[in-house]
């Protein structure tokens, strides 16, 4: 009688257990990074996922988590950094023959009719953000993104030319069908249309031909000098533009968000945008970028483009009493003392970090003096009265609180002798 053998289970060599702890260690951390890489640059967030993920892995990495992220319902910024990291896999290669751009260009056929579609309804699609970046990608212009974070590109509102409708990666023409360089029509399209293709020696073909190029390369030239302003816009955050970038942004790309990396780098852009901000008509008025002038810290450039903003003559709409005014009573009754009471606050809590020893600079000193300053500029040009309780009373406490710095000290001279004249 056969005896059979007791049953046993076969067991995974050592090895191959250890590659699948370290598979699952690796999928956790690219869901972890996915998920809290938001507020990075999206080539830096790129540079984490090559480091932890090994070569022989990204690929399959990429096609069972990042790809099916991109047509989910996750974030917009998480859709928008996977796909950059899809293109940015095989950047040092075009776009062309990264294996990942049909998936991408599905994606941006789907995403762009979904955006006309809520843009012929009257709204404004919550993803033409994410059309914008596949656009640029596709069009092998994706390293322009890596400087900023998916938040970033995700809360930038677009200019009207860079809305889903306008973005196309083929010029498909509708007018009549030319003779290909053989001399032979396109059949299979003319018996598709009923239409017939001129001759190649026909005037008028050659003239619409000529014609619908000219136009095609005008619209792309157009959008991309609209393209490339969005671009240096984001980047006058963190570094100062040259003077020929500066010529090149345009205002209808900002968003106040960007407002305070901008003055603190690029001073002399800050003046013009806030200008043309502040004179345009929006729906949502000018208190969203008065707001961030509320706020700024007591450095040169705020000091700069306050001064510049309340001596500004441009006549605006008063949103409060739908009567004409001008930049500089604006600036004046809805910022300036907001402003000034902001600076003394920050320079309040910059005293008490030093002596503490948080910090070891001379923020509070610098800080002090041009305040003083600014607001003794102020009073050269009426701006304030120095003998208004309501105008000087904190500035009056401040300076005779920091006398022992000289503009502080001159100031309060001045302060009190107008005071006491009354």
């Amino acid at each position: 009688m056969m005896q059979t053998a007791p049953a046993s289970f076969y067991q995974l060599p050592l090895a191959t257990k250890q590659q699948a702890m370290s598979g699952d260690s690796t999928r956790a951390s690219v869901t972890h990074l996915l998920a809290s890489a938001c507020s990075t640059p999206c080539s830096t967030a790129a540079h984490t996922f090559i480091q932890i993920v090994p070569p022989l892995s990204r690929f399959q990495l990429a096609l069972d988590v990042l790809m099916p992220m991109l047509d989910s319902r996750v974030e917009l910024p998480q859709r928008i950094l996977v796909s950059y990291m899809l293109y940015s896999l095989y950047a040092p290669h075009p776009i062309a023959i990264n294996p990942f751009k049909s998936v991408l260009h599905a994606s941006f056929v789907k995403e762009r009719d979904l955006a006309v579609q809520v843009a012929t309804a009257g709204g404004v699609s919550e993803n033409e953000q994410l059309v914008w970046v596949l656009w640029k990608i596709l069009k092998g212009d994706g390293s322009d993104i890596g400087p900023f974070s998916p938040n970033t590109l995700a809360r930038s509102p677009l200019p009207p030319k860079l809305r889903a409708a306008n973005l196309s990666l083929e010029e498909v023409s509708a007018g009549p069908l030319l003779a290909d360089h053989v001399g032979n029509a396109d059949t299979s399209a003319s018996l598709a249309t009923g239409a017939t293709a001129p001759a190649p020696e026909s005037e008028h073909g050659s003239a619409w031909a000529e014609g619908v190029a000219a136009a095609s390369a005008e619209r792309d030239r157009e959008r991309e000098k609209v393209s490339h302003a969005m671009t240096l816009l984001l980047t006058a955050r963190d570094r100062v533009l040259t003077i020929a970038e500066q010529r090149l942004v345009s205002p209808p790309v900002i968003t106040s968000v960007d407002l305070s990396d901008i003055i603190a780098n690029n001073p002399s852009l800050a003046y013009p945008l806030l200008n043309a901000l502040l004179a345009a008509d929006s729906e949502q008025g000018p208190d969203t970028y008065l707001d961030v002038l509320r706020h700024l810290p007591p450095t040169l450039p705020s000091f700069d483009l306050m001064g510049r903003l309340l001596r500004d003559t441009t006549t605006i709409t008063d949103v409060a009493t739908g009567g004409r005014t001008t930049i500089a009573d604006l600036v004046r009754t809805d910022v300036l003392g907001w402003f000034i009471h902001d600076c003394v606050s920050w320079l309040d809590r910059a005293e008490q970090d030093e002596r503490e020893g948080n910090i070891s600079d001379d923020r509070f000193a610098k800080g002090v003096q041009n305040l003083c300053r600014f607001y003794n500029a102020l009073i050269k040009l009426s701006i304030v009265d120095p003998a208004s309780d309501a105008d000087s009373a904190e500035m009056a406490h401040f300076t005779l609180r920091n006398s022992r710095f000289e503009e502080a000290n001159a100031l309060y001279r001045i302060l009190a002798s107008a005071s006491s004249a009354f």
